[in-house]
């Protein structure tokens, strides 16, 4: 699919209070209108569809995504059918598998798949999920000692693995057999491993490059069941019932989502056939971590990725780092219970740290705004920082700045970093060549982030370095910080009937970016300080008395904060998502605000 901008300022917004060039999303008005008279669907959904690049052919697997039609063979991904005979043969000869996965929301959702898989065939196996501090990211020898050690034969590791070429050369020597399951940029050059099953290696030609850990582990089940099967494990065990991998599938939507992998082809299917499987809360896990959310309708996009995603990483951010996989894997309600309300725990104790490093972060990133330091890139470093929170502070001053940010702590000498990119900048394989130039110890990631880790002596050195590459990416791609809108809306037209035709697009996330509408020339009729940072107003027409509820999060003491706080009256245009919003039984369409900008007098 081909997403194409306007180059003319949408509404004439050049800047916004968020420093943002407004842009409206290119539609080919006669494939709209194709579209909405062929399938039957509200012309506005046609023109969204045209926005986004989804042609005739792609309507139905966009609106309808069916695994049936969406989910590749396992088997046309390198390595895959090697990895699956070595673990068949582990299985058959009862030998004992360890799964090594990352501490974020893919590590935590591919272990526990794996696990719940593995359970349920009885198989032997254990999780290992690294300490953030204490190990830092991907495999590490003293791990592959313990698990060789505890008796393992087998090791898969997940959402890691495809860059640790010291900890792998290790295994081998020791006698481990590793899989890797990864979705990681690779490098020419692969670890030594009995299988590296990866879409994005280089030599790989597979499409599915989007796909998240969870999803590649996914594949790997699925391989996994169809070789037992037709081995006649199913047969020969009695005991053991064929699983139904689709009763997982509310774990892979999780991880999905979390990893903000674009919601495109095999994994829009997966997250809308998941968010099914998870609605029957079948997993206890899952079920206990809404309860402590908060969730009380059904799960959504929104959800998997604001409420319970940031609970199972606070785990391994700030917490104990196989929380999440432990309570994503477990059968007992009971230490379900006592999970959930522990990573609930956590994630309010990681929001206190955010919010204390987030405060001295944004000094020093003001300072170097003043003094022109890095103006390709946002680029901070302090000392002990927590580490389990620079990667959302990362995330915040992309947002802030639309600029690539990468935020790090310095700890004995040591820096530990990670980045968050923008649109049409490579992260990841900025990262990567740092590493391969001798400035960085570790690091690797994708295109929108990575992790990084260097002796503190070399900050300079790594700040130039990413400065020359990303400016030099930024000038050439003419990438300037931009808001695509979709089109303009009165208060009037902003109904709950227009908010249940949004939703027909759902599920919305990284490559299917909610709708986002501009309203004209409104007024802030009311505006105040509510919750953790957050402006909720009332926005109505100039000649309108209806009024339109509305919120902007966590931005009260940024430039977008301030003028709807001190709007005095005059007119703004405004930009945001349209929501339902409960209250005591009653629905009604709310706004999201992302920006707003004044009125221009020409």
């Amino acid at each position: 699919m081909t997403k194409t901008l306007s180059d003319k300022n949408f509404l004439d917004v050049e800047r916004s209070f968020s420093g943002k060039r407004w842009l409206e999303r290119q539609v080919n008005d006669r494939q709209a209108l194709a579209i909405s008279q062929q399938f039957q669907i509200p012309d506005i959904i046609g023109r969204f569809l045209s926005a986004r690049g989804v042609s005739a052919e792609l309507v139905d697997d966009f609106l309808d995504p069916k695994l049936s039609s969406l989910l590749p063979d396992p088997a046309h991904l390198l390595d895959m059918d090697v990895g699956v005979v070595r673990i068949i043969k582990a299985i058959t000869g009862n030998e004992k598998i360890a799964i090594f996965g990352d501490y974020d929301v893919d590590g935590a959702t591919s272990s526990a798949l794996l696990a719940r898989f593995f359970g349920s065939i009885g198989v032997n196996y254990q999780i290992y999920i690294p300490d953030r501090i204490a190990e830092g990211y991907g495999p590490n020898i003293a791990a592959f000692e313990k698990l060789k050690s505890d008796g393992a034969s087998v090791i898969i590791t997940v959402d890691c693995g495809t860059t640790a070429f010291e900890p792998l050369s290790f295994a081998e020597d020791i006698g481990l057999d590793v899989i890797i399951v990864d979705h990681h940029i690779a490098e020419v050059i692969l670890p030594h491993a009995v299988a590296v099953i990866n879409p994005n290696r280089l030599d790989e030609e597979s499409r599915h490059t989007q796909l998240a850990a969870v999803g590649v582990s996914f594949l790997l089940i699925v391989a996994i069941n169809r070789a037992l099967r037709k081995d006649g494990f199913f047969l020969k065990n009695l005991s053991f019932q064929e699983p139904n991998l689709m009763n997982l599938l509310d774990i892979v939507a999780l991880g999905t989502v979390a990893d903000m992998v674009p919601l495109t082809g095999v994994n829009r299917a997966l997250v809308v056939q998941g968010l099914k499987v998870m609605a029957k809360r079948r997993n206890k896990g899952l079920s206990a971590l809404a309860d402590v959310a908060g969730m009380d309708e059904a799960p959504s996009t929104y959800h998997l990725g604001f409420l319970m995603g940031p609970r199972v990483n606070a785990g391994g951010r700030v917490g104990e780092s196989n929380l999440g996989a432990k309570l994503l894997s477990t059968e007992s309600s009971e230490e379900a219970i006592n999970i959930a309300q522990k990573l609930n725990n956590y994630n309010a104790e990681r929001r206190e740290i955010e919010d204390i490093v987030l405060k001295e972060v944004l000094a020093l990133a003001e300072l170097k705004a003043e003094k022109k330091i890095s103006q390709s890139l946002v680029f901070v470093a302090g000392e002990n920082w927590h580490p389990g929170v620079i990667g959302i502070i990362a995330s915040r001053l992309k947002e802030r700045y639309g600029l690539p940010a990468c935020i790090l702590t310095v700890q004995d000498g040591v820096a530990t970093g990670s980045g968050r990119s923008i649109t049409g900048v490579d992260l990841g394989a900025c990262v990567i060549s740092a590493r391969q130039a001798g400035i960085l110890t570790n690091g690797g990631g994708h295109a929108m982030a990575a992790g990084f880790s260097l002796e503190a002596e070399k900050l300079d050195v790594f700040e130039k370095f990413l400065s020359e590459r990303i400016g030099k990416q930024i000038f050439e791609e003419g990438i300037m910080p931009t808001l695509s809108v979709d089109g303009l809306i009165t208060i009037e037209g902003a109904s709950m009937d227009l908010v249940e035709i949004l939703n027909k697009m759902a599920p919305f996330g990284t490559g299917n970016a909610e709708p986002r509408l501009a309203f004209s020339g409104i007024r802030i009729a009311k505006a105040d300080i509510v919750g953790f940072n957050h402006v909720r107003c009332f926005i109505t027409g100039i000649d309108s008395k209806k009024q339109l509820s509305a919120i902007a999060f966590r931005c009260v003491d940024t430039d977008l904060g301030q003028a709807l706080l001190n709007h005095n009256g005059l007119p703004l245009h405004v930009v945001g998502r349209l929501r339902e919003n409960n209250w005591q039984g009653r629905s009604s369409a709310q706004l999201l605000i992302d920006d707003a900008a004044p009125v221009s007098s020409h």
